[in-house]
C-alpha cells in the first residue's frame, strides 16, 4: 500500500531527489521544537516532551456503513474491523503530573489502527476543539514565550506580550478545562485537516472528532481537589475491567468558507458530520514503561487519506525526533 509520511516508527519518509539540506533543516527545526517544549516542562529522561503521562488500552475499530463513501482507506470499508491501540494522556510534559493538576488539560487521545497488510495508520487528538497557534512558526514563538516566562520574570513577561497580540493562544491557555470523570467521558478533536478521497475519486476535507458513547461527564471543583493524583489512571483501569469503553469516530466536513490550514480555528458545530465507525476498547495494556516503542505519527496515512494542513508534516517530524531522543541509548 502506498503510504504518506511515516512508514515506520520514527522514520520520516523522504521523497526521491529531495535535497539532503532540506531534510537536515527540517530535522533541526523539529529538534528546536522539542528543545522548546523541554524549556517549558523540563527534561525528563525517557519521556515525551508533551503529553508525557499516558495509559494504553487496546480494542477494535469497526467501520460504519457510511465510512467508505468518504474514503477508500482500508479500515473505512464496510464491515471492516481492525485492531487498535489507544493512548490516553495528560497534557504537560511531566510524567509525574497529577491527574487533577491544571497543567493536565487538555487530555490527549491517540489511536493506532493496525491494518491487514501489516501497516499502521494513526490519529492524534486532544480534548480541546482548537489549537493555540495557526502555524508551526507561531507555535514555536508561543513555546519560547512560555519558556522565558518563569515565576520570577519581570512584568510584562514574554508570555504576557505574546498573548496580548495572540487572542486565540490566550483563549486556549485560559479557557476553563474542567477535570473529567474519566478519560472515557471526554470528547477529543483532531485539530488538523485531512483530505479524504473515495473509490469514486470524490474528495472532501474533514477533521476527526472522537465522541464518548458514555457521554461527557466532569468533576465539580470540590471533587477535583479531593481526587487523587492518579484518579484518571485508576479509574480507566477499573472501567475497562467492568466492561468495554466505546467512542464514535466522526468526520466533520469542511465547507468552502472554512480555513483548512489553520488548526487554531474550530469549525462551527453545524458542519455536516459523517460516522466513520466505533472504537471499542476491551483491554488495559499498561503505562508508558510497558509500551516503550509506542509512537503515533499524524502523517502515517493509507491511500484514501492525505494531510490537508502543512502543520501535520511538521508535527510528525517533531514526534520522530522526540521518539528518537526518548529511546534508551
Amino acid at each position: 500500500m502506498k503510504r504518506s509520511g511515516v512508514t515506520r516508527a520514527g522514520a520520516a519518509d523522504v521523497s526521491t531527489g529531495s535535497p539532503a539540506a532540506k531534510v537536515n533543516a527540517a530535522t533541526d527545526e523539529a529538534g528546536a521544537a522539542v528543545d522548546a517544549l523541554n524549556g517549558v516542562f523540563g527534561v525528563h529522561k525517557g519521556a515525551r516532551p508533551v503529553h508525557a503521562k499516558g495509559r494504553v488500552l487496546t480494542g477494535v475499530f469497526a467501520a460504519s456503513p457510511y465510512a467508505e463513501s468518504l474514503s477508500a482507506a482500508p479500515h473505512f470499508q464496510a464491515g471492516g474491523r481492525v485492531p487498535v491501540t489507544v493512548r490516553f494522556s495528560n497534557f504537560a510534559g511531566i510524567p509525574a503530573i497529577g491527574d487533577n493538576d491544571d497543567l493536565a488539560s487538555p487530555r490527549g487521545m491517540a489511536i493506532k489502527f493496525k491494518l491487514a497488510d501489516g501497516s499502521e495508520t494513526d490519529i492524534v487528538a486532544h480534548s480541546f476543539n482548537g489549537f493555540p497557534a495557526a502555524t508551526t512558526a507561531e507555535f514555536r514563538d508561543l513555546l519560547a514565550a512560555l519558556g522565558a516566562s518563569k515565576a520570577d520574570a519581570p512584568k510584562p513577561t514574554p508570555l504576557d506580550k505574546f498573548l496580548a497580540s495572540h487572542p486565540i493562544a490566550k483563549a486556549f491557555l485560559t479557557a476553563a478545562k474542567p477535570n473529567p470523570v474519566s478519560y472515557a467521558t471526554l470528547p477529543y478533536f483532531g485539530v488538523n485537516s485531512f483530505r479524504f478521497t473515495s473509490e469514486e475519486e470524490k474528495t472532501v476535507v474533514a477533521r476527526y472528532q472522537i465522541l464518548p458513547v458514555a457521554g461527557e461527564h466532569y468533576l465539580d471543583d470540590v471533587a477535583a481537589k479531593a481526587a487523587s493524583q492518579s484518579y484518571l489512571s485508576d479509574e480507566i483501569q477499573k472501567r475497562i475491567a467492568d466492561g468495554r469503553i466505546t467512542f464514535r469516530l466522526v468526520a466533520q466536513i469542511a465547507t468552502p468558507d472554512d480555513k483548512i490550514e489553520d488548526p487554531s480555528i474550530a469549525w462551527p458545530s453545524d458542519r455536516k458530520t459523517v460516522e466513520l465507525g466505533t472504537i471499542s476498547l476491551s483491554t488495559y495494556a499498561g503505562d508508558d514503561a510497558a509500551n516503550p516503542d509506542l509512537v503515533f505519527m499524524p502523517n502515517a496515512v493509507p491511500d484514501g487519506i492525505e494531510p490537508a494542513d502543512p502543520m501535520i508534516t511538521d508535527r510528525a517530524a517533531v514526534y520522530a525526533v522526540s521518539f528518537a531522543r526518548r529511546r534508551p541509548s
